[in-house]
This record gives C-alpha cells, sequence and structure tokens, in this order.
C-alpha cells in the first residue's frame, strides 16, 4: 500500500490506517494530511489507529507532528481506537503526545471534535451537505 486513504466528511477528515506503518508511509501520510487539510479548511482530523499493532518512537513522532501542523492550519486532531499495548509502550517511550486528544472509538472522537468546534461544526456540515445537492 503506497497511500493512506484520506476521507472528508463536512469539516472533519477520517484517516484509517490499516497496516502498521513504515516510515516512508508515515511521512507520506504527514505530507498528504497537512495538504488536504490545507486544500479543504477541515476543522478537524480523526485518526483511526485501532489496527496498528506495532508502534515505535518515530510513529508516535509523526502524530505529534501532524497535532502540531493542524493545529497551526486551524485544525483539531484526535486519535482514536488506541489498543492497550500500543498505549502503554507510547507511555514507556516516554511520548506524551502533546496536542493530540484521544477517544475510544470513531463515534466517540467525532463528538469530541464537534464539541472543540462547538454550533459551527453543525453548521458547516448542513453547508457541506448543500453543497454536494448543488
Amino acid at each position: 500500500m503506497d497511500k493512506i486513504p484520506i476521507l472528508r466528511m463536512g469539516p472533519f477528515l477520517l484517516v484509517t490506517i490499516q497496516v502498521d506503518l513504515y516510515d516512508r508511509l508515515a511521512l507520506s501520510l504527514e505530507t498528504d494530511l497537512i495538504n488536504m487539510v490545507h486544500k479543504t479548511g477541515s476543522r478537524g482530523v480523526l485518526i483511526d489507529i485501532s489496527a496498528v499493532s506495532i508502534v515505535d518512537s518515530f510513529m508516535g513522532r509523526i502524530l505529534g507532528n501532524i497535532a502540531s501542523m493542524t493545529r497551526v492550519l486551524d485544525a483539531e486532531t484526535v486519535v482514536v481506537g488506541m489498543q492497550p499495548a500500543v498505549a502503554i509502550t507510547l507511555i514507556e517511550l516516554g511520548l506524551s503526545l502533546n496536542g493530540v486528544h484521544t477517544a475510544l472509538n470513531v463515534e466517540r472522537g467525532m463528538a469530541l471534535l464537534q464539541t472543540k468546534l462547538g454550533p459551527d461544526a453543525d453548521d458547516e456540515m448542513a453547508d457541506d451537505d448543500a453543497d454536494d445537492t448543488e
């Protein structure tokens, strides 16, 4: 797999990582995701890592970088679906993932993003739905 798909859902971008990331793929995801946030004006990024079973310090740093860069572009980042072993590994590596919000699953992650954006999230989603019908 050469690219991780990035899906747009209203004012948010959804990334579902279904494979363990190697360094080049992680860097490609970082670049593609930041470019997509800029291009679409998305206000939130949800990254589902439920299929990721192995994480290293590089992957942790990439998640932190994504959160920092999206924050500069006026978007929030939420990571969901972290397996307990991955969480333990991140803590043992001393990675705090500053700026990365977490939730147990996609549904809770989307709710968290909507809460962070406030009432504007519903308006932006309605605007996007209206654009799709034209």
